[in-house]
């Protein structure tokens, strides 16, 4: 008795009838019903009723089907454990970055990683959020890091590592400087510095603008949060951050929260809700690295 003997009969059961089973399962029909005859030998009884135009299971068929789906459901269950295995000796994890980002609990978790499962290879890929989240949904990158303005991109998985409200940050000596806060419509007045189009920042700055029915006018754009930094130190516009990357700069810019923007950028890691073996295997160390409890 042989799995594919068992594979054809479920399929002739389930489609009762010949024709269509060996189309499901892409041979003759002439093959399948070979194979049918060899598997009633075998068993020494008839598992169909050909009498009548549509195949009907006899009372053996009926005792059989169960059996022949739970084997084939434990075939197919050693394939995956074997998968799994196999996955994490010698697989490859492909992780996606935003481009400017450099989270140093994500290079954490990817170290240990590596050193828990040395024989995957580890790829890394920059690119902007919302390319990103399309190559996940699509297989090319396994999990990313990216900025979105949702706690969860449509059909994936996340673990939101940052929330932060937007900010205006300007350097001393600009005309808002001796502000403590700011209205977006009151940004919108001033050139803005900020990220581009498929960032989670950008993202949540034209959501918030659109609500508003405003315009910003964007200066100049930059994918890292210290060059649009700069650009706003040099005057050349207000730089829109989130909380902690004006933070760093509060040297040279004063940050001014955005009073009306409510939704928060996000920064979170995304991957298929059915993941890879090896991005099962990093996730307990992403938790880890970025003090994030819970089960994967």
């Amino acid at each position: 008795m042989e799995l594919r003997q068992l594979e054809y009969f479920v399929a002739v059961a389930e489609e009762r009838n010949f024709t269509r089973a060996a189309e499901r399962v892409h041979i003759s029909q002439s093959g399948v019903s070979a194979q049918i005859r060899r598997l009633e030998h075998e068993v020494g009884a008839e598992l169909f009723d050909r009498s009548a135009r549509t195949v009907t299971l006899t009372v053996a068929g009926e005792a059989a089907l169960a059996h022949a789906r739970a084997t084939l459901a434990s075939a197919e269950a050693v394939g995956r454990a074997v998968d799994e295995v196999t996955g994490l000796v010698r697989g490859r994890l492909t992780v996606g970055m935003v481009v400017g980002c450099t989270i140093t609990p994500l290079f954490d978790a990817l170290a240990a990683f590596r050193t828990a499962h040395p024989g995957v290879d580890v790829l890394l890929r920059e690119d902007n959020s919302d390319r990103l989240v399309e190559y996940v949904r699509n297989g090319t990158v396994d999990l990313a890091l990216v900025g979105t303005a949702a706690a969860t991109p449509d059909g994936l998985d996340a673990l939101t590592i940052i929330s932060e409200r937007l900010v205006a940050a300007v350097p001393p000596d600009h005309p808002l400087a001796g502000r403590k806060q700011l209205a977006l419509r009151e940004l919108t007045a001033h050139p803005v510095i900020c990220m581009p189009r498929g960032t989670g920042l950008r993202a949540v700055l034209d959501q918030a603008s659109a609500a508003q029915d405003l315009r910003p006018a964007i200066a100049l754009e930059a994918g890292a949060a210290d060059a649009i930094a700069d650009l706003a130190a040099r005057g050349l516009g207000v730089a829109v951050l989130s909380t902690s990357m004006a933070a760093a700069h509060t040297d040279r810019l004063t940050p001014l929260p955005l009073t009306d923007v409510n939704v928060p950028a996000l920064l979170a890691l995304v991957w298929k809700p059915t993941p890879h073996p090896a991005v099962h295997a990093f996730l307990p160390h992403a938790r880890e690295a970025f003090g994030t409890p819970g089960a994967p």
